[in-house]
């Protein structure tokens, strides 16, 4: 038996049961190893491991490595803590940060460079102490920063300097290689060969000369695609990114950055964009799922606008129904106080409908049965699809004809509000696509198990249905029957919704790690009109959650968020 040393690349390893069936995955990079399980063993378990791009592995024979273990302590040491990292992330299911030890910046345009510095100098903040390579000889050196210039006597380095110098740096722990875009695809595709995260900056106006160069890259490795990540530099006037779905389509994720003054009537959702990058080179991923619950939901705008104001960023939302649609219009950029004000202004009522008894609800049937959610939604974020919006959201929905729910994580936002708002009786089932649609609230409520399977490592759950009261048409447990009174189809229909939500409430909030439970008993889930009222109760709610979030955030990483 051997033991594997990853010397860089990136391999997947896989474990198989006796039938061939995968039972585990993860990837392994620079620093890991494999084989030492197994190695000391007498009947190891079967694992496939394959290089998913150009790697290099230094085997060692079981033996040879006890004995190193034994003379050398620091092979031992890195080695005992390889094996501890190992049982953490397969065996306890730890989310705790992995970070980049090496990431390459290609910039498309100059206009970007100064990302670079103000990376390095939040990381330094932070505690770190990056190192950087450049191909900008003559640029300004940053500050007790090692430099090494990617260029020596006109030429770019070899690949055996290039890795002699990252060695030279091993213990640094962070090296950042800023080049131009433009650079050739062979030494291209070696900074990223060697790079455990790309980092692609790009705009509106690049969008074909990235296509192109990542394009060249991918030809020469396929397998580099889930480490490169597409930045958006977004100008003045611009709010959302492009659609740019071919470009997308080479890369891992996204993210969209401004460092212009918000606009009118927009949050800081877009704003923070350049820490979400900072969260990611960190190894940090906080998710915000957003349950559903009728107009119970519009308490999720308190939630968004205590989590801006106490300056948490989130990474990734979630949302099912309610929690789709307030979640989408927050990730849209859409400042929370004044999505409070639209939607008390757009969903009141007409006067008709409140001079009539139980008008709410006949209110909420007119504008489901007419299609009137489609034009005010399209009002607010018109036709932007969701890998355009500042956040990444998904929303759930659940199809009829497979029986199954759908996460929808790109596509056209308003459509997927619809589909995940889509209460049944109140509205047909929405059909495309051999699909029938509805509300996302009949399997998943509360969606933090979506996001967990999204990579996010700190999830804060927020649910509008955990708390029931005992009361239905007037009508209590004391009531004598002699008093009880007869519910309407649509009274009936929107308390059974209650009610499953409220005993569906654990499936998928589970593996959330803040669970915040604003107390919205007593509110319809058809009483739009009280907007307000509900924002200031998730408000409340969040602020009172925030010193239990903030000390767990510090638990993950005590630099990122540090004691107050």
């Amino acid at each position: 038996m051997a033991v594997s040393l990853v010397v860089h690349g990136r391999l997947k390893q896989s474990v198989v049961d006796m039938h061939g069936n995968v039972l585990l995955q993860r990837f392994l990079t620079r620093g890991s190893q494999f084989g030492v399980l197994g190695a000391a063993q007498a009947d190891p378990v079967p694992v496939d491991v394959i290089a998913v791009e150009p790697s290099a592995v230094l085997k060692l024979d079981f033996e040879t490595t006890l004995r190193f273990t034994r003379e050398h302590a620091t092979f031992g040491l890195n080695l005992t803590r390889s094996i501890t990292n190992m049982v953490r992330q397969v065996l306890l299911s730890d989310r705790r940060p992995k970070t980049p030890s090496l990431v390459t910046i290609f910039h498309e345009s100059q206009t970007s460079r100064p990302l670079t510095r103000r990376l390095i100098r939040r990381l330094s903040d932070l505690g770190e102490t990056p190192c950087l390579m450049s191909d900008q000889t003559d640029g300004e050196l940053i500050d007790s920063v090692p430099f090494r210039s990617l260029i020596d006597d006109g030429e770019y380095l070899t690949r055996e300097d290039f890795r002699r110098q990252i060695n030279q740096w091993s213990d640094s722990g962070r090296v950042i290689v800023d080049v131009d875009g433009a650079l050739d695809p062979i030494h291209a595709s070696l900074l990223v060969e060697f790079s455990e995260q790309v980092i692609w900056c790009s705009s509106h106006d690049k969008i074909e000369s990235s296509v192109y160069r990542l394009k060249a890259i991918e030809a020469r490795a396929p397998g580099w695609r889930d480490k490169i990540n597409l930045v958006w530099i977004l100008e003045d006037d611009s709010w959302v990114a492009p659609s740019a779905t071919e470009l997308r389509g080479l890369v891992n994720r996204d993210f969209k950055i401004s460092f212009s003054e918000p606009q009118p009537n927009q949050g800081r959702m877009l704003l923070d964009g350049f820490e979400r990058l900072v969260h990611h080179l960190r190894g940090v991923r906080i998710g915000l799922a957003l349950g559903g619950g009728g107009a119970r939901g519009m308490a999720h705008l308190g939630v968004l606008k205590a989590l801006a104001q106490s300056g948490i960023v989130v990474d990734m939302i979630a949302g099912t129904s309610a929690g789709a649609m307030t979640g989408i219009l927050g990730a849209a950029g859409l400042d929370a106080e004044h999505l409070t004000k639209l939607f008390a202004q757009d969903l009141k009522p007409a006067w008709p409908f409140r001079l009539l008894p139980r008008g709410s609800h006949l209110y909420l049937l007119y504008k489901y049965r007419l299609g009137q959610f489609d034009r005010m939604l399209r009002k607010y974020i018109s036709n932007w699809t969701l890998q355009q919006l500042p956040v990444p959201v998904k929303s759930v929905t659940v199809d009829l004809v497979s029986g199954k729910p759908l996460v929808r994580d790109s596509g056209d936002a308003t459509d997927s509000i619809l589909e995940s708002i889509n209460i049944p009786v109140f509205s047909k089932p929405i059909v495309r696509n051999g699909q029938a649609l509805v509300d996302g609230g009949l399997v998943n409520n509360i969606p933090a198990d979506v996001l967990v399977e999204s990579g996010c490592n700190f999830v804060i759950a927020v649910s509008v249905t955990a708390k029931l009261e005992l009361e239905f048409a007037k009508n209590r447990p004391d009531t004598p029957t002699s008093e009880m009174t007869s519910a309407s189809i649509l009274q009936t229909i929107l308390r059974s919704y209650l009610v499953q939500s409220v005993n569906m409430h654990s499936f998928g909030v589970q593996p959330a790690d803040v669970v915040i439970e604003p107390d919205v008993t007593g509110i319809d889930l058809s009483e739009f009109s009280r907007t307000n009222e509900l924002a200031a109760i998730g408000e409340k709610a969040t602020l009172e959650a925030i010193p239990k979030i903030k000390a767990l955030l510090t638990q993950l990483d005590d630099q990122l968020f540090p004691e107050n």
